[in-house]
């Protein structure tokens, strides 16, 4: 059960995905803190004097009722950022050493190994025979 296990955790799809989220995390922290550092205060001067953000109150004395845009716009900014990094940073560079070096080819299976060299010699004594 533990070899199993072990086997599970080894496999290159889920280091590649640890990999990934840890990295999607960090991308994350970085945009939220530029973000939260540059974007949000900027959207700010489009708020008027309300002190609560850009966005429109409902009833007019109750600040529970107002709505908020900025953050909506924040976390949009947020999501446009953070995939257009992981595209131009993880994704493209992977596909071009796809390509460079090539996917490792399947392994065939011992019964798919004979298989193939069963057809191949089928063909080659089917084509060699010549009447004379």
């Amino acid at each position: 059960m533990l070899k199993g296990f072990k086997d599970f955790l080894l496999r290159g799809n889920v280091v590649d995905l640890a990999v990934a989220v840890v990295m999607g995390t960090a991308f994350v922290a970085v945009v939220t803190a530029f973000t939260d550092g540059i974007i949000t205060p900027l959207l700010a001067v489009f708020g008027g004097t309300s002190q609560l953000g850009l966005g429109f109150q409902l009833i007019a004395d109750k600040p529970a009722t107002f709505i908020a845009i900025g953050p909506i716009i924040t976390a949009a900014i947020d999501f446009v950022i953070i995939a257009a990094l992981l595209y131009f940073i993880l994704v493209i560079p992977a596909n071009r050493a796809k390509k460079l070096w090539g996917a490792p080819k399947e392994t065939l299976t011992d019964n798919e190994l004979l298989h193939q060299i069963r057809d191949l010699l089928a063909e080659g004594s089917a084509g060699g025979k010549h009447e004379s």
